[in-house]
């Protein structure tokens, strides 16, 4: 690895020099200058798009610039891709996991490169060499045991411990701690201390200021695809940053709703606990009334979602709908009281690609469209078009896979099955998620048609500026429990974002 220096004789790991990265219809970086050394943790900071991720895939050999440089150890990376960056010493923790869940920790380790014994493949080799790699991060796991019967948490760890163990140079984590108890969260940047203290340059990307706080030195801010500032943190409070973040005028969308009458409490939370990420949470929904919840990953924003819809089992606490408690919830319970969930995951969870558009929009009720206990396909085509019109569902076909539509569409498909199941309360997570512009604002006007007909809408996104476009009121949820509650038209934008990203108290 080549040495160079800046002007200040630090050793500099990794540079990006006037990068620009271009898609079909994007341009994801502009102009990007970056540098790291060795020794150092840097923050990366961005809201969702801000070019964070696109940066990373840069540095890692991922993808390759349109325009500009990027440099690894004083040489250009050029075009030598994943396997150039790994030789050079740079190592990325993806925020999705990546583990095989049938394969033991020890053999996700030693993936695609196994090492070789007198009778072929050297067990105990890999199994000593992950034992050795999870101890730098102070953990325990039994390297023998398959990934998939791991916690979360634990799966977590495993993927920084294999980031960690070919001793690199630069070490890219990306939200690493969003699915981790405090104490693991400790343990992991207890690690991450370490790593930089023996030389590694480390970029950190989190929302998580008291993470940040703890771990990082400096910290370099993005929006638009665009580096804005890199700041001390030390130097810099929680606010100014987020004014970096967001733009010189971080309220200039004015919110769509105006201040509205509602009818009465259709949806109460009463002390909900989902252990280890929710706790003793409480809040009411009225019908016609749209509820936005903010918070970053790992705040439990879907697992409070799920376990109010009955997907996952509560640890103590109520839910109430229309005044009719469910003390134990169970999705079929719930989808009976009127609750529809729409999830996070829209292709693994929310549709099934291979069956028809119109076979989707009314599967959650079948009774609504047969006749004598028999399905009708002329019933499923004229409930399926009446809804496909009035959500605006692009379609040549209804009778095609819903893979075939765009991801807005997909999305509008699934809102539209709980309007035909007669849901009165319609859970929202990340509906819009990886959809465009067009189709995002259509979503916006969906929410509000069904709220105006009476229906509440509890609308969850990690986009925390899309919430005060929609939504009557913000709460937000920080270390699995409600913090705070904005009401609209009095939702500041810039408050709401730094409620989400505050430290612990």
């Amino acid at each position: 690895m080549v040495t160079t220096t800046d002007s200040a004789g630090r050793e500099i790991i990794a540079q990006a020099v006037s990068v620009t990265r271009k898609y079909p219809g994007v341009t994801a970086l502009d102009s990007v200058d970056f540098e790291i050394h060795a020794g150092e943790v840097r923050a990366l900071l961005g809201q969702n798009g801000a070019g964070k991720s696109t940066l990373i895939r840069l540095l890692s050999g991922v993808d390759v610039p349109s325009s500009g440089t990027i440099r690894i150890g004083g040489r250009d990376l050029g075009t030598e891709g994943v396997r150039g960056a790994t030789e050079r010493g740079v190592a990325t923790c993806y925020q999705e996991l990546s583990l095989v869940a049938e394969l033991t920790v020890a053999e996700n380790f030693f993936l695609g490169r196994w090492p070789k014994g007198r009778f072929g493949i050297d067990s105990s080799a890999m199994i000593n060499k992950a034992r050795q790699t999870l101890a730098r991060l102070g953990s325990d796991i039994d390297p023998t045991v398959e990934a998939g019967n791991l916690t979360l948490a634990q799966q977590q760890i495993v993927e920084i411990a294999r980031a960690l163990q070919d001793e690199p140079k630069l070490l890219i984590l990306d939200e690493p701690t969003s699915a981790l108890a405090h104490a693991e969260v400790a343990l992991v940047l207890e690690t991450v201390r370490r790593v930089a203290a023996t030389g590694v340059a480390v970029i950190y990307v989190s929302h998580r200021m008291d993470e940040i706080r703890q771990i990082a030195e400096s910290a370099t801010i993005m929006r638009n695809g665009r580096v804005i500032d890199t700041v001390k943190v030390g130097e810099s409070d929680t606010a100014a940053i987020i004014r970096l973040m967001l733009g010189t005028d971080p309220n200039a969308q004015k919110v769509v709703n105006p201040t509205r009458e509602f009818g009465d409490v259709m949806l109460e939370v009463k002390n909900l606990t989902v252990l280890p990420k929710v706790t003793d949470v409480s809040f009411a929904a009225r019908a016609g009334e749209i509820v936005g919840i903010a918070g970053l990953l790992g705040s439990g924003r879907s697992e409070l979602l799920r376990a109010i819809a009955g997907f996952d089992r509560l640890d103590s606490g109520t839910v109430l709908v229309a005044g009719i408690a469910q003390s134990h919830p169970t999705a079929k319970l719930m989808r009976k009281a009127g609750i529809g969930l729409t999830p996070e995951d829209r292709k693994r969870e929310g549709v099934l690609l291979n069956l028809g558009i119109d076979e989707n929009i009314v599967m959650s009720d079948f009774a609504a469209v047969s006749r004598g206990g028999i399905l009708s396909s002329s019933r499923i085509r004229k409930s399926a078009q009446d809804l496909a019109k009035r959500f605006q569902i692009k379609a040549h076909d209804l009778s095609e896979p819903i893979e075939t539509l765009s991801g807005g569409n997909q999305q509008k498909a699934v809102i539209a099955r709980w309007i035909h199941a007669g849901a009165r309360v319609l859970l929202l997570d990340e509906p819009t998620r990886g959809v465009d512009v067009e189709a995002k604002g259509q979503i916006y006007a969906i929410m509000r048609a069904v709220a105006d007909q009476g229906k509440t809408v509890v609308f969850v996104s990690s986009e925390v500026e899309e919430l005060p476009l929609a939504c009557d009121r913000v709460l937000v949820l920080r270390d699995g429990a409600i913090q705070q509650e904005f009401t609209a038209p009095d939702i500041n934008l810039s408050e709401l974002l730094e409620a989400s990203m505050a430290s612990h108290v």
